[in-house]
């Protein structure tokens, strides 16, 4: 999580799955319908932090918590069904592109994107159909687009089925894929 703090992402605990025990996950709502997979604290949209010390401290206490980055703040991701995203990113791949950091998790492949922003004038605020927050997933199978409000689930986080998320392009330090780019590769 420090490392992602470093880039200037800000990171929030995530509870955890369970792989023993009568429950699946490690907070406190009973059948938890996203075991794993979302933040500890309800609050965690004013708490996500780039504070190396205040992280520090929350994972002394979860060591073995799951890593949540908000998305709409520094970077926006499209979160596309992993057959679609292998193949997109063999595509840009193919055309020497830079598809940006991009995370295998699960059944899905995450390509990190440069945000839309959270404008101080709402009227510049562009929403499409697209846009995705924790709510929402299950009515999304497709394309799904974090933005503001939403977050997402980063390495070296652990799913439901014991796999890790993983990079398959690591952040590396350069400015990250206009959407509209990313999005074009992914529509087709």
């Amino acid at each position: 999580m420090l490392e992602y703090a470093a880039l200037g992402w800000p990171v929030v605990p995530g509870a955890r799955p369970l792989r023993q025990g009568s429950r699946s996950c490690s907070c406190d709502r009973l059948g938890c319908p996203d075991p794993g997979a979302h933040p500890l604290s309800p609050a965690w949209a004013m708490q996500a932090t780039t504070d190396p010390a205040l992280l520090t401290r929350w994972w002394q206490v979860e060591p073995e918590a799951n890593v949540i980055l908000p998305t709409g703040r520094v970077f926006d991701v499209f979160d596309v069904p992993l057959a679609a995203g292998l193949s997109a990113l063999t595509r840009i791949d193919n055309a020497d592109a830079h598809p940006g950091p991009v995370a295998a998790n699960g059944d899905r492949v995450l390509f990190y994107v440069a945000t839309r922003g959270n404008p101080e004038d709402e009227d510049e605020w562009w929403s499409c159909q697209l846009d995705c927050d924790p709510a929402t997933i299950d009515d999304t199978p497709g394309l799904r687009w974090h933005c503001r409000d939403s977050y997402v689930l980063a390495p070296p986080s652990t799913l439901p089925t014991g796999q890790p998320v993983s990079w398959l392009r690591p952040p590396d330090g350069r400015p990250l894929p206009d959407p509209l780019r990313i999005l074009e590769w992914l529509a087709d």
